[in-house]
């Protein structure tokens, strides 16, 4: 099956940056988006031969999360069960005969990192929640995770170190994430591969320089990283200051 992930800032926007042919070309069995900014019915989003879902925020043009998926799910959730984490719009699971798949847009701990606590907690909350999952059968998750988790995959990573993305805290719990039994796709097919990100910011001609970071992820349960085949950044696909991500997986 092929996965396809994208954090889009502002969807509305992005479909006026060839979204629809972006979206056909990858002819993905499922694609899921992040930071979607919008509520849905919004926009018209014509994503034909695929079911939609949707879970946006409360506040409205803030984070939100979308999954178009050719295959019907078994069952949809939108959040992960926590209360005080579900007002966002940043997590939906669509559960499948052979694995769970999750697309989450991660909470940015922010400028001086005045969210970094919030973020602490989250990160606990929704590992908790992986495992659950990860309990009763694989699980394929994706979305912007916002940590740069080794120093390769950000181009000034010392510059960077107490910023938000790149601090240790959050760097920590990713690791103890890939630890409780789940891979990074992509750096397990490359693990020493440098020079590709998924985000630049829009300031200093940031993508023109390639001064990046990596932090849109598939990552998958252990138990079925030997049947991930492919993992793409593809970092010349406009329309975001992030690019779309995508994983292979026979499952």
């Amino acid at each position: 099956m092929k996965f396809v992930s994208w954090n889009v800032n502002g969807l509305r926007a992005c479909l006026g940056k060839g979204f629809a042919d972006i979206f056909n070309d990858f002819d993905a069995d499922i694609f899921a988006l992040q930071e979607t900014k919008m509520q849905e019915g919004q926009a018209e989003v014509v994503t034909e031969g695929y079911y939609q879902y949707w879970n946006s925020a409360e506040k409205k043009g803030y984070s939100g999360t979308a999954v178009f998926t050719k295959v019907k799910p078994i069952s949809v959730a939108y959040g992960i069960g926590v209360s005080e984490h579900d007002k966002e719009g940043r997590v939906i699971t669509l559960e499948f005969e052979k694995f769970f798949f999750v697309t989450c847009y991660t909470p940015n701990s922010q400028n001086e990192l005045a969210r970094l606590p919030y973020r602490m907690e989250w990160e606990e909350a929704f590992r908790n929640y992986l495992l659950g999952l990860d309990a009763q059968k694989p699980v394929v998750l994706c979305g912007d995770l916002n940590v740069a988790h080794k120093e390769i995959d950000l181009k000034n990573p010392k510059t960077n170190r107490r910023n938000a993305g790149f601090t240790d805290e959050e760097r920590e719990k990713m690791t103890v994430l890939l630890e409780a039994g789940f891979c990074d796709s992509f750096r397990y097919l490359y693990p020493d591969r440098e020079e590709i990100y998924s985000w630049w910011s829009y300031r200093f001609h940031a993508r023109e320089k390639n001064a990046g970071w990596r932090i849109d992820y598939f990552i998958t349960s252990d138990k079925i990283k030997d049947r991930i085949c492919g993992a793409d950044i593809h970092t010349d696909i406009l329309g975001s200051d992030h690019c779309p991500v995508s994983v292979e997986i026979n499952i």
